[in-house]
């Protein structure tokens, strides 16, 4: 675990992927607080080559030495003088792969060309740039971006400024993203094209590949019933400006619920209504609800670390099966009830807690046998979903 003396307030990145290379280099300014007075700070990084480190604080700006501990994924900043408590600014230079692992900045291999997108949930935004890599240290981030001139790109963000820039390329500038964790940060290179509408002033896209554009429609309008029907049972509105879902061609998971910019491994969005059975379509329905529920259960509000991953889960799986009609798709329903074959649970709080705790204690407490099962029988029960009695983060 990082050290908690050092909390990161916001992020300006600029990354310059080059996808032909399968390269990319950044350079990023992190703002952050100074608890305590420190000659060290650490920060996560794997396979990264941070070849610039200064500390600026106050009117003093101090050349940081740079030590790889890679077995805990971490570097540390060594000083010559202690950076006092307060306000601080890291600003590093740094490099790396283009990976092929389905983690990190990855190479996704469409059926024409390769696309440059992200996967960072649990662990692997330090696979991009030098972070604060753990679910608690919630900051916003200014992202730029170098692209083809026939890319675009997409993330947490919507595109603020686009400009061009030397040697075909274009230089694509996204608005603040919300409050968020690093493992939710999103981005997307390739020649996206998508289907859009908007419901409740929220702007709603699905992006593919541009020969499977036609596909989205069917999730298009599962997300748009979603957000109505998620506003007015929250009692909280969208929260995040925009939804973006973009089918990536070459994914680890169904579905990953980056803020405002959810991606999902193809065959889960996308669909041929016209050959599309009533359970495929119900299988989708599900997952795509399942993934905007966790819009509010886990990047509005985010467990403080990830032996509390079931609630994030949990919740979204419960609230994907409430019962709900979907629009233009004849007799389906959204699958479920917490009264159709779930055990029910204790009524209070702390006791259902406990059992679920219990339950878990067993299994395997990997982040990735809970990522697998995202649509596990985890019932949960008919109270308000924001119970202050439930230690979590917003």
């Amino acid at each position: 675990r990082l050290p908690q003396n050092v909390v990161p307030s916001h992020y300006s990145l600029s990354l310059d992927p080059v996808i032909a290379e399968k390269i990319f280099s950044g350079e990023e300014t992190i703002d952050v607080r100074v608890s305590t007075a420190t000659k060290e700070i650490a920060l996560n990084s794997l396979d990264l080559d941070i070849t610039e480190a200064e500390v600026k604080s106050g009117n003093t700006t101090q050349k940081a030495a740079v030590a790889y501990d890679k077995p805990q994924e971490m570097v540390r900043l060594s000083l010559p003088q202690p950076v006092p408590i307060g306000p601080a600014q890291f600003h590093l230079k740094f490099s790396g792969k283009l990976t092929e692992g389905l983690r990190g900045l990855y190479l996704s291999k469409g059926s024409h060309r390769q696309y440059a997108v992200t996967q960072f949930e649990g662990t692997y935004a330090r696979m991009m740039f030098p972070c604060f890599d753990e679910p608690a240290f919630k900051a916003t981030f200014d992202l730029t971006i170098m692209a083809d001139r026939d890319d675009t790109a997409i993330s947490n963000g919507r595109i603020a400024n686009d400009e061009p820039a030397a040697a075909n390329r274009h230089k694509i500038t996204f608005s603040t993203s919300p409050k968020m964790s690093t493992y939710l940060v999103a981005l997307a290179i390739g020649d996206w094209q998508c289907l859009s509408r908007t419901v409740d002033d929220v702007p709603i896209r699905v992006c593919a590949e541009p020969d499977k554009k036609q596909y989205g429609a069917f999730a298009l309008d599962v997300a748009a019933h979603s957000i109505q029907f998620y506003n007015q049972w929250y009692g909280i509105k969208y929260p995040f400006g925009k939804l973006d879902m973009v089918a990536i061609p070459d994914y680890e998971w169904g579905g990953m619920e980056n803020t405002a910019s959810i991606f999902y491994r193809d065959t889960a969005l996308l669909l041929g209504e016209n050959n599309a059975s009533v359970f495929r379509k119900r299988g989708q329905a599900v997952t795509i609800a399942h993934e905007i529920a966790h819009q509010w259960f886990g990047d509005l509000v985010t467990a403080a670390w990830w032996d509390d991953i079931w609630l994030n889960e949990g919740f979204a799986t419960w609230m994907s099966r409430k019962r709900r009609r979907v629009a233009n798709v004849g007799v389906l329903r959204w699958a479920g009830d917490l009264s159709q074959g779930r055990e029910r649970l204790p009524r209070s709080s702390c006791q259902w807690k406990r059992y679920l705790r219990r339950f878990l204690a067993g299994r395997s407490s990997s982040l990735r046998q809970a990522r697998r099962q995202d649509h596990a029988d985890v019932c949960l029960p008919a109270r308000s979903p924001f119970d202050q009695s439930v230690n979590f983060l917003q």
